[in-house]
C-alpha cells in the first residue's frame, strides 16, 4: 500500500513535483506515466527513502517515509532505471550478497525463490558481465524481490530491452502484482495500457489524470468512434453513411475503412448496418474504437498547457 499526500519537492528554485496526492493498493499495478523530466523518478526516490520531500507526507506499507524510513526500506523492493550490479560476481553470488546485507534468514532459500520467480535458475552460476540487458534487468528484479517486499517500485524497467524481453518482463510483473503493490514508472504509453490496472498521468510535476485506461478513454472521448470496413471500394458508401441522422465526421481512411462518430447514448450502428447492406455492400468489419493512451496523454497535457497560459 502506498499513500502520498501533497508531495512536493524543490531543488533550489526549481520545483520538480508539486502537491502529488495518490495511492496504490495491494494487488494493484499502478502506472506512473509521463514524459522524461515530469517528476516520476523524484517521486519514486521519495517513496523509497532515498530523499525527503520538501513538503507533504507519504506512507509505504503503513510506515512514514521520513520518520520510519528504515521500516519502509525493509518493505520496499526498488528497481531503479540503472540497475546497480557487480559484473565480476555471478548471479547467485550477487543475490546472496544482497541477502546478507539485508540480514535475511535462510538467505540461500530466499535467493533460490527469487531466481525461480524471475526464471533465472539456469543462469545462477553465470557472471553478470556476460548477461544481456534483459537478463540483467531480471537480476535487478530478483534483487528487488529477494526479501519478499510488500511494495515493489520499478523505474522505467523495460528501457533497452528487445520486444521478446519486454513481453517476458511484463509477464513477470503481472504475476508479482497479484499479491503486492506495484508502482511502475514509464513514458512508454502502450506499456502502461497493457500492464497497469490504473494509471497516474503526470506532467510538469503535477498529476493531470488518474483512472483506469478504460475509464480515461470513456471520460475524454466526446463521441463514440466507429470503424466500418466493407468488401471492395467504399467511396460511394461514404455519402450514404454521412447522410444518416446522428452520424458525425464520416471520413474514408487511406486503408479503405470508413470512420465516423456518434454521440454517446444515441447508438446509430443498426441504421448504418442496414444502409450498408441495402446499398449492396458486404459488411466485413464494424466495431467501436476508443482513444489510445497516446491520444489521452496528448489531450491532457495540451489542455494543461493551455490552462497555464
Amino acid at each position: 500500500m502506498i499513500r502520498a499526500t501533497g508531495l512536493t519537492k524543490d531543488f533550489g528554485s526549481r520545483r520538480a513535483i508539486e502537491n502529488l496526492t495518490f495511492e496504490a493498493k495491494q494487488g494493484e499495478v499502478v502506472g506512473f506515466l509521463g514524459p522524461n523530466g515530469a517528476g516520476k523518478t523524484t517521486t519514486m526516490r521519495i517513496l523509497t527513502g532515498y530523499m525527503p520531500p520538501t513538503y507533504g507526507t507519504a506512507q509505504v506499507a503503513g510506515f512514514d517515509v521520513i520518520s520510519e524510513s528504515l521500516e519502509v526500506r525493509r518493505r520496499v523492493g526498488y528497481l531503479p532505471e540503472t540497475v546497480p550490479l557487480y559484473p565480476e560476481m555471478t548471479v547467485y553470488e550477487y543475490l546472496k550478497f544482497m541477502a546478507d546485507l539485508r540480514h535475511l534468514p535462510n538467505g540461500d532459500d530466499m535467493v533460490d525463490a527469487a531466481l525461480d520467480l524471475v526464471q533465472m535458475e539456469k543462469r545462477a552460476d553465470g557472471y553478470i558481465s556476460n548477461l544481456s540487458k534483459g537478463m540483467r534487468q531480471r537480476v535487478g528484479l530478483a534483487q528487488a524481490l529477494l526479501h519478499r517486499p510488500e511494495v515493489l517500485i520499478l523505474d522505467e524497467p523495460t528501457i533497452g530491452l528487445d520486444p521478446a524481453q519486454v513481453v517476458e518482463f511484463r509477464n513477470t510483473v503481472r504475476d508479482v502484482g497479484k499479491e503486492r503493490t506495484v508502482l511502475l514508472s514509464t513514458h512508454i504509453l502502450s506499456e502502461a495500457q497493457q500492464l497497469c490496472d490504473r494509471v497516474l498521468i503526470i506532467n510538469k510535476g503535477c498529476i493531470v489524470a488518474e483512472d483506469t485506461p478504460e475509464n480515461l478513454q470513456s471520460r475524454l472521448v466526446g463521441a463514440e468512434q466507429v470503424v466500418l470496413r466493407v468488401k471492395g471500394e467504399a467511396d460511394d458508401l461514404l455519402p450514404i453513411i454521412a447522410k444518416i441522422d446522428g452520424v458525425q465526421n464520416a471520413k474514408l481512411q487511406p486503408n479503405g475503412t470508413l470512420e465516423f462518430q456518434f454521440a454517446p447514448g444515441a447508438d446509430i450502428r443498426p441504421a448504418v448496418a442496414r444502409a450498408t447492406i441495402k446499398a449492396g455492400y458486404d459488411l466485413l468489419e464494424f466495431h467501436p474504437v476508443g482513444l489510445s493512451l497516446e491520444e489521452i496523454f496528448l489531450q491532457l497535457t495540451q489542455d494543461n498547457a493551455r490552462k497555464e497560459r
